[in-house]
């Protein structure tokens, strides 16, 4: 017998208001939309629409899945970044809201939308943030970097849904090894937990990201003193470096590129009001 859209969103909030989750009715939401490919004013405004029992079985074949914390993006394969939707794979970190800030902060200081500008995207895993920013800046071009060969090939496969091919290139390279020349903007989200802490961070994390796209070393500090020691010869003479960073490693990584050379302009929160974002430049012209 057939259900209506309402009676289904009831059950799924239902179920994860008993399994503990927040905000389960936003949740259940996105979970329909997702499973059934409708609008969120669909749901909202024809709750009595009627859907058939197979389709009402993908709901609850994906309610299923929730309930065991395998987060939405990763059961649909895809997450959406600064309004763009980009694929997952096994050897990519799902992309986080907060890591938007890296976006904001680079559009805020660089006001020219049609600006000629080269682009380094280091531990570039979907390519979010270089594709991102070559959305913003239509004259740019970029090339995105990971260590992890099966996450650089992912982000091909996003660059080309996303028509920015010819605009974006991706290699395999520790950090900026295999670079040469020099870029406008540069900018990162490395691994920033503690090997020790990973045991620490909740299933959907621990279970579903690449633990080497999480783990920072003993400290969740080592990719940032690679990039920090790097940012001399890859950074024009006025060039900017944006990083996201972990709680209470601002001031840290600040202070990394500060003794490479670099000035920290500023530090940027998130919409949390969590340090989330440094900006630096290069406190010296550099020749050669």
């Amino acid at each position: 017998m057939a259900e209506t859209l309402g009676e289904l969103l009831g059950e799924a909030a239902d179920a994860l208001s008993r399994a503990g989750f927040e905000e389960p009715r936003r949740q259940a939401r996105r979970l329909l939309a997702s499973a059934l490919a409708l609008s969120h004013a669909d749901l909202l405004a024809h709750s009595d629409w009627l859907v058939d029992p197979g389709r009402a079985g993908r709901v609850r074949e994906t309610l299923i899945r929730v309930l065991q914390h395998e987060p939405l993006s990763r059961i649909l394969g895809r997450r959406e970044f600064w309004g763009l939707e980009f694929a997952l794979s096994a050897d990519t970190l799902d992309p986080r809201p907060e890591t938007e800030t890296v976006v904001d902060a680079v559009l805020r200081r660089r006001p020219d939308r049609y600006a000629h500008m080269r682009i380094l995207d280091l531990g570039t895993g979907t390519g979010c943030l270089l594709l991102a920013l070559l959305s913003e800046y239509p004259w740019a071009n970029g090339i995105g970097v990971d260590i992890v060969e099966g996450a650089v090939r992912t982000a091909i496969c996003n660059a080309a849904a996303l028509g920015l091919a010819d605009r974006a290139h991706f290699i395999v390279s520790d950090w900026g090894a295999a670079l040469s020349g020099r870029f406008d903007t540069i900018v990162a989200n490395p691994p920033y937990i503690a090997s020790a802490d990973l045991l620490r961070l909740p299933r959907q994390v621990t279970c579903y990201d690449p633990p080497r796209a999480l783990d920072g070393g003993r400290e969740g500090l080592a990719g940032y003193r690679a990039i920090a020691a790097a940012l001399p010869k890859l950074l024009t003479a006025n060039g900017i470096f944006v990083s996201e960073v972990g709680m209470n490693q601002a001031d840290t990584v600040a202070a990394m590129v500060r003794a490479n050379g670099l000035v920290c302009e500023e530090i940027d929160k998130d919409l949390a009001g969590i340090d989330r974002c440094v900006i630096a430049r290069l406190g010296r012209i550099v020749i050669g």
